[in-house]
């Protein structure tokens, strides 16, 4: 079991029934939390999994405009221009651009407990010990894959291990309603949602053994 104590300036846990003005949850979802630690430290011989995320920080709202793109390149443009067909392979951000309002967290802060399984992946000489050693380390160093972000690359997260002892939550209690937990990536042509009732219990979400809907 590991405590990652994470902080920045602004989040955006993007609510997926708001289809063009993003709108950001009132706290992280499971999902999020796991890429987070995933971004500290990842293999393929493990899976983490959340199991209560503190809420530190009061929760605000802030309202900004931010600059998007319409579209992408396509994987059927790649293909064209690697066979030589001549298809321009970039975008041109000047006639994309969209200015789209926003719905972030400011100021956020929060301890991700979470915990790790074996996979089937993992080599004859990986055990429980060595990963939980190695993710210590990377935590205590500030040590990590790629630079975690707050459910948008441009929020980035300041991390450290957690020092130990009680964390100071809000005192708030709300019902969150239906919130994204994670993705099911069991059958890679057919990957689905999954959501759950979260509920803030004194700044808590405990995700461990909630009820998951698909």
């Amino acid at each position: 079991m590991i405590q990652l104590e994470v902080w920045g300036p602004y989040a955006l846990f993007s609510r997926p029934e708001l289809k063009v003005e993003r709108v950001s949850y009132d706290v992280p979802t499971p999902s999020a939390a796991r890429g987070i630690v995933e971004a500290v430290y990842y293999h393929p011989g493990l899976k983490w999994h959340i199991d209560r995320i503190y809420v530190m920080n009061p929760i605000r709202f802030v309202s900004i405009r931010r600059n998007e793109v319409t579209g992408k390149v396509s994987a059927r443009n790649a293909r064209q221009a690697a066979q030589g067909t001549g298809q321009p392979l970039y975008q041109a951000a000047p006639q994309e651009i969209v200015q789209r309002a926003s719905l972030l967290l400011q100021d956020v802060r929060y301890v991700i407990e979470a915990h790790f399984e074996m996979t089937e992946n993992a080599a004859p000489g990986d055990n429980p010990g060595k990963f939980q050693d190695i993710v210590t380390r990377r935590m205590e160093r500030g040590q990590c894959y790629h630079t975690p972000y707050f459910g948008c690359r441009e929020f980035p997260v300041y991390f450290r291990r957690w020092p130990g002892g009680p964390v100071p939550t809000i005192p708030e209690t709300r019902d969150l309603g239906l919130m994204l937990h994670d993705f099911d990536y069991s059958d890679p042509q057919n990957i689905t949602p999954t959501y759950f009732r979260a509920k803030l219990e004194n700044g808590v979400l405990n995700t461990k053994d909630c009820e998951v809907f698909r």
